[in-house]
């Protein structure tokens, strides 16, 4: 991880910096939060992301996404081109006009 936020600083995005270092686009899996709301005995879930990814890997795990729920954060200088590649490269569901810098 420190090794792709050092090329992230050189410049390089988030995702070529992961691929560049041999790692997946996201190498996170959730396995064990779907064990997790399976021993609570929760079944279905409104998720809060922007990651499509989540969602199919709850389902995949047997979670019921009921919702996804687009999280919105402060978009400025210091994270435009990362939240950018986030939604333009990796297919995170943040609208445009939340990539506006404010």
């Amino acid at each position: 991880k420190i090794q792709a936020y050092n090329l992230q600083d050189r410049g390089i995005d988030t995702l070529d910096a992961n691929l560049m270092l041999g790692h997946p686009a996201d190498a996170r899996d959730y396995g064990i939060a779907s064990e997790i709301l399976d021993s609570v005995g929760i079944e279905k879930v409104n998720l809060m992301t922007n990651n499509p990814d989540k969602v199919e890997q709850l389902s995949e795990y047997g979670i019921n996404v009921v919702e996804r729920m687009a999280i919105v954060a402060g978009v400025g200088e210091g994270n435009l081109d990362y939240l950018s590649t986030k939604a333009n490269r990796m297919g995170h569901q943040i609208s445009e006009d939340n990539l506006e810098k404010q």
